[in-house]
């Protein structure tokens, strides 16, 4: 492709650079075009695991060798599971139908690239965003914290490139690609070809999941699972412990019987929207039995109050506000609303549907012995002189008329 004249923005020059590397075809092409386009003497590929396949590790390991550039490989999938979803988990993260996730990685990522590209003595970091995307904004964000004073290049942007574009260029340096749409994975929900959705009749076929099966295509038998809560975070499901285990476990589970599908219309940064797909069997999994079970621990003022803080936590943390004082906030009370949320359930999962079976909990606040109409859990004229004291306000608006239809 001949680039000569087309563009007449200003190209930044640079000298060390640290690139946010996916081994994707952003990330992949920007090895090649910092040294070419922004007279780059040294190219540092740096890839940050938050639960990446191994075949993905090995892919962007051998893109890299191809591009001869040094590649990095920094370890984060504890720190993810540990300090990013436990707090989804606890906000019942959700933004537009969406469990926030991709927005969670990026910023992850962005501050380990940030703090290895200070520790390296770069004067520049690069990432593979778009200029129409939401995750420029996001990184943005956290490389101005963690490395205010280096500059921040991202040329698909710069050059205004399209897909096809990209996919030409590459094929110019050697560089790979996956012909197919491209994806982002994560362990807690997939997305699947971001930005490239644009047909709205077109079904997204089944093999673009790996994970989600159509009904049609699950099993004709149910499968009944256990899960345990205790302080809000799932500790075993089945046979299985720990965090990472248990999501690694209801993603290939879940995902089997046709749960996890998202497919929607999403408003991203800038306001246009965009049609995303994602599979995310076992976040919705988790988070449809753990808002359950908040039901029964919780007292009613917290329920009705902290869904407004979930709100305001999955718009800054999708918006790129992590490490905004506002999200940490929320952080603190989320967490702290938690320690009663313990339970066990025993769940059917068949063909799409999450159907509870039975619920425990020691610290639930269900009380048959005083609601249950076939109880005398307490003298129900007692009730009287409250419902009178209770009705005074309406009896006043009567006084002076109201609408009443």
């Amino acid at each position: 492709m001949d680039m000569s004249g087309k563009y007449t923005i200003e190209i930044p020059q640079v000298k060390k650079v640290a690139v946010a590397y996916s081994g994707g075809l952003d990330s992949a092409l920007a090895l090649k075009l910092l040294p070419e386009y922004y007279g780059a003497e040294e190219v540092l590929a740096v890839t940050v695991d938050v639960g990446l396949m191994d075949e993905e590790i090995a892919d962007a390991r051998m893109k890299a060798e191809v591009a001869a550039t040094p590649w990095f490989f920094l370890e984060a999938t504890d720190e993810f599971v540990d300090d990013y979803i436990t707090r989804a988990i606890y906000a019942n993260s959700d933004y537009e139908g969406y469990p926030v996730a991709t927005s969670m990685t990026r910023q992850l990522i962005a501050r380990k690239v940030a703090e290895f590209a200070l520790e390296q003595g770069c004067d520049a970091i690069c990432e593979g965003s778009t200029g129409k995307g939401n995750d420029q904004y996001r990184m943005k964000n956290v490389f101005s914290i963690f490395a205010p004073e280096l500059a921040v290049i991202l040329p698909v942007r710069d050059f205004n490139f399209t897909r096809e574009e990209e996919k030409q260029l590459s094929e110019e340096y050697g560089i790979p690609y996956n012909p197919g749409i491209g994806d982002d994975r994560t362990m807690w929900c997939r997305s699947i070809g971001s930005g490239e959705v644009d047909n709205l009749q077109m079904r997204i076929p089944q093999e673009d999941y790996i994970w989600y099966q159509f009904p049609e295509n699950a099993p004709d038998e149910p499968q009944v699972i256990e899960i345990e809560f205790a302080e809000g975070l799932p500790v075993r499901c089945d046979d299985q412990t720990g965090l990472r285990d248990i999501i690694h476990y209801l993603n290939r589970v879940a995902g089997q019987h046709g749960i996890g599908k998202i497919d929607m219309f999403e408003d991203g940064l800038i306001g246009l929207k965009s049609r995303e797909a994602y599979e995310a069997p076992a976040a919705e999994v988790i988070l449809t039995l753990h808002r359950d079970l908040e039901q029964l621990c919780l007292t009613k003022e917290q329920v009705q109050f902290k869904p407004l803080v979930e709100q305001r936590w999955a718009y800054m943390v999708y918006h790129g506000g992590w490490f905004h004082p506002i999200k940490q906030d929320c952080d603190a009370f989320l967490q702290n609303s938690q320690w009663a949320v313990n339970g066990k359930y025993t769940v059917q999962l068949y063909k799409g549907n999450i159907d509870i079976l039975e619920r425990e909990s020691d610290s639930g606040l269900f009380a048959p012995e005083l609601r249950s109409l076939a109880t005398t859990g307490f003298v129900q004229q007692d009730s009287g002189p409250a419902t009178k004291i209770h009705a005074l306000q309406y009896k006043i608006m009567s006084s002076r008329g109201m609408e009443t239809d």
